[in-house]
């Protein structure tokens, strides 16, 4: 199982219906929408690096109001 934190920058007064649409994804384990240089910070799994990647550009990137992510992968180190 690979997880990643997905910051996402939003339109203005975006963040909170982002937040609740992204929370509703297969595969996410949690969004919440925050303050500071992104607006909603999202905790997502998937069984590969692939499908995590497909997940990203296939459901989340297509939420209405979202302008910019970055994926940040959790690894142990």
């Amino acid at each position: 199982m690979v997880q990643a934190y997905i910051l996402i920058q939003t339109e203005v007064g975006k963040a909170s219906t982002v937040a609740e649409a992204i929370g509703k994804l297969a595969g996410v384990i949690q969004a919440e929408d925050v303050t500071g240089p992104y607006d909603v910070i999202v905790r997502a799994q998937a069984e590969t690096v692939d499908e995590l990647g497909r997940m990203v550009v296939a459901k989340v990137q297509q939420v209405d109001g979202i302008t910019r992510t970055l994926t940040c992968p959790v690894v142990h180190l």
